[in-house]
């Protein structure tokens, strides 16, 4: 189910070079990336699930830096859905628990390098004290100029389409029928949770399988899709490469011929 990708060859006893973006054919401007397999690593580990979270923490850490690195322009990463609500009471407590301890000590990396701190999804249900601290990183990072990296919180694609379509009727009442008929594609992104998100050229889901699972389900309508069967803990720098020569072999039509 993987797709393979290639790496450059390293020195017998050497690091292998890291690639620059010349080594792509071509690079995503924007990706998105549903991490899969947090609690299968944990029990194929032998290891408590928290722990599978926890090592799944490196893994964005080290995902985020090299994307950075690359210049790709946005990250988007799927890390709490509005299903994942349904999970253990002590599972989600671990969660949160991580989520608080990530966006404070990874304040210093997204500061250092040149990161736009960002969230979506229904932030609201989040406990005050997460939502705190991610409104402190946002503005923390708000003025730098670098890679957007997005966080999926409390998200469903659905219920953000659906919110969209609640403020359009609200507009239609508002302003009259005639100016919510009078919307485009482009005009009802804008009621989306971050109307100014780049379409991602990439999707990327760990773990083998095969399902977008309500996740920025009008975003991705041209998205590419590249299955990885590294489990997210697992997924570093090298999975992240395979995965963006995976993406250069493509040849994107949009449906035009």
């Amino acid at each position: 189910m993987s797709e393979a990708g290639t790496s450059p060859e390293a020195e017998p006893g050497s690091e292998p070079p890291r690639p620059v973006r010349e080594d792509f054919k071509h690079l995503p401007r924007a990706i998105a990336i549903i991490m899969d397999g947090n609690g299968r690593w944990a029990e194929r580990q032998g290891l408590p699930t928290l722990r599978g979270h926890e090592q799944g923490a490196e893994s964005v850490r080290a995902v985020t830096r090299e994307c950075a690195r690359l210049g790709i322009e946005e990250l988007t990463l799927y890390a709490f859905s509005t299903e994942n609500w349904r999970r253990s009471q002590d599972e989600v407590a671990g969660l949160m628990n991580l989520l608080k301890s990530y966006l404070i000590e990874e304040r210093e990396e997204i500061m250092s390098n040149d990161i736009r701190f960002r969230a979506i999804g229904e932030l609201d249900r989040l406990p005050d004290e997460i939502t705190d601290e991610y409104e402190t990183t946002r503005a923390m990072s708000a003025g730098n100029s670098g890679m957007v990296l997005r966080l999926a919180l409390s998200y469903g694609g659905r219920r953000e389409i659906l919110r969209a379509a609640q403020q359009v009727a609200r507009l239609a009442v508002e302003e009259g029928l005639e100016a919510a008929l009078a919307l485009e594609e482009e005009d009802f992104a804008n009621f989306l949770y971050d109307p100014d998100m780049l379409e991602p050229d990439l999707l990327v889901r760990t773990a083998g399988e095969m399902r977008v699972s309500n996740f920025l389900l009008w975003q991705i309508s041209y998205s590419e899709f590249v299955a990885r069967d590294a489990l997210w803990p697992a997924f570093r720098e090298a999975e992240l490469h395979a995965s963006l020569h995976a993406y250069a072999a493509r040849e994107r039509r949009f449906g035009a011929r």
